[in-house]
């Protein structure tokens, strides 16, 4: 990859006021790997439910394994690839990558060979590591059938299984820090935005413009080494990665990892381990609120959960509130090019998470703008805009949309629409861009579109979100069938399914119709049929 600095992306006197005011700082991870196994190394850093590593466990198998995937051939700049369940092993291997001054890039594991092959191709992915199996799926057979097509694709490491090179034995080669430790400035992390276009964009950050997030989050809760994060999270995605791998790192708490979310399950483990906070999108408090029974459930040691993904509807702060006595709920808006954007803390006033997004944390600054750029009045809806050290450094590959993020003074346009009220704090209303946000995950209408477009028994075809109480939103598509045909719902999602499409992504319900609302120009008036799938949502059932 062409040489990416972070002088690319900000101006020399940010560079230094961001060091001078502390939220960057000049060690890597690595770096800080040893000094938490120096302070913290006999305490549990990560467990599973099946493993547990403490800090000076996690410190030397980071070191073996750097020294492992260097005999692999993988140098400075690299990309390494990781599609794993919440497994310790993550850790391990995020580490060693810092310790190289390789690139991670991370895969969540619900997705499959398409969206899979795309990551790999596009950040020219040296080394894949992934489990075996997950869930009854084959992840080890499918980038086996993938790496045909990529020649950059050089090695597979398999977790927990058989089949190619295995993890625990990379992990056991000798450590020999033979080369310089990277700058913490250097690139470190290509995350992939989870479907805001139809083709995902890698957003390239260091180990300063993550750890920015992870640190500005710790002073608004007050982050101890007392903490037991709970983590449901995909830890491949931005947020488990930021709050259960980083955040713990910086106070020496001890993370949690919880493979597979299942309510009941999730409150036995918050009991068992003694879990005092969460970062989740919002349906995973949600599901937990309406499992949670007081007479089979211990939830005392939580003391927050930061809601993200989707603004949090009030009746669940205060659900929350009353079901978890002394627990605060706390609301985060924030995006894989920043991480962090607005933050309700603890601090600010409980109602405030029922009513805001929060507001910007230190060292940052939001402001709400038109389709100029320019700065709208209080009170008034707008484009999202971000300034501040948690920033990408640009889009992976893709200039012209990176420089198509920024205002003239240098703010990131987020594409979410917004207001801010007199005191700073936004609430998120909408979007620009045309997604469903799914539990959280971020849905492209027009990758489906372009899928179901393809099938013979589809003429014409518009995605929306209709609104769930649990997830936020669920896919509904708006179909004008072909000449002659009737398509089901069973029909379109198998077709789905053969195309190697995420479960998530898979519409929930089908509307056949004779004709799509069109503008002048031939665009589908999407509103119309959000409106008419809230209105068929909302009358009485039979």
């Amino acid at each position: 990859m062409s040489t990416v600095t972070v002088q690319d992306r900000y101006g020399d006197d940010d560079i230094r006021a961001f060091y001078q005011a502390g939220y960057w700082q000049e060690g890597g991870l690595a770096q800080l790997a040893d000094e938490r196994a120096r302070s913290h190394g006999d305490k549990v850093f990560v467990s599973d439910g099946t493993s547990a590593r403490t800090y000076a466990a996690v410190r030397d198998q980071a070191a073996g394994l750097a020294a492992g995937l260097r005999r692999l051939g993988v140098g400075r700049g690299d990309r390494v690839a990781v599609q794993l369940p919440n497994w310790t092993e993550f850790a391990v291997i995020a580490l060693a990558v810092s310790r190289l001054g390789a690139i991670l890039v991370p895969i969540m594991p619900i997705y499959r060979g398409a969206e899979v092959g795309y990551v790999l191709r596009h950040a020219g992915v040296k080394v894949a590591i992934t489990c075996a199996e997950f869930k009854g799926f084959d992840h080890l057979g499918m980038f086996r059938g993938l790496r045909a097509e990529l020649p950059d694709l050089e090695e597979l490491v398999v977790v927990r299984g058989a089949g190619a090179v295995a993890l625990d034995e990379l992990m056991d080669v000798p450590d020999a820090d033979v080369t310089a430790p990277p700058s913490p400035d250097e690139p470190f992390l290509i995350v992939y935005t989870s479907g805001t276009t139809s083709r995902p964009k890698g957003c390239l950050h260091t180990v300063n413009t993550l750890r920015a997030s992870a640190a500005a989050i710790a002073r608004s809760v007050r982050y101890t080494e007392d903490d037991v994060q709970f983590g449901p999270s995909p830890i491949t995605h931005s947020t488990g990665l930021v709050t259960s791998v980083v955040l713990p790192m910086l106070t020496g708490a001890s993370s949690h990892l919880m493979e597979a979310w299942e309510p009941e399950e999730g409150l036995q483990r918050i009991a068992k381990h003694g879990c005092t906070a969460a970062v989740t999108a919002t349906p995973f408090l949600q599901m937990l609120t309406a499992a949670y029974d007081p007479d089979r459930h211990d939830a005392s040691s939580l003391r927050l959960w930061v809601c993200a993904g989707s603004p949090i509807p009030g009746t669940i702060v205060h659900r929350a509130s009353e079901q978890f006595q002394g627990c605060r709920v706390l609301s985060l808006y924030g995006r894989s090019e920043n991480f962090l954007t607005t933050m309700c803390t603890i601090d600010d006033p409980p109602e405030r998470s029922a009513t805001s997004d929060g507001a910007a944390l230190a060292g940052a600054s939001v402001k709400i703008v038109d389709a100029l750029g320019e700065e709208v009045p209080r009170g008034t809806e707008g484009d999202i805009a971000y300034r501040g050290p948690s920033h990408m450094l640009q889009y992976y590959r893709d200039p012209e949309q990176t420089a198509a993020l920024f205002t003239a003074d240098g703010y990131s346009r987020s594409g979410d629409l917004g207001y801010m009220d007199p005191d700073g704090y936004v609430r998120v209303t909408g979007r620009l861009k045309d997604i469903v946000i799914r539990g959280g995950l971020n849905i492209s209408a027009r990758e489906l579109e372009d899928l179901l477009a393809d099938h013979p028994s589809v003429d014409q075809v518009a995605v929306v979100g209709m609104p769930d109480e649990r997830l936020g939103e669920r896919v509904c598509a708006y179909v004008v069938p072909a000449a002659g045909k009737e398509p089901t719902l069973d029909e379109l999602t198998g077709y789905l399914r053969g195309r190697d499409l995420a479960t998530p992504k898979l519409p929930e319900r089908l509307e056949l119709v004779e004709k799509l609302p069109l503008t002048a120009t031939g665009k589908v008036r999407k509103h119309l049929l959000r409106e008419d799938i809230r209105a068929k949502l909302a009358e009485p059932g039979p």
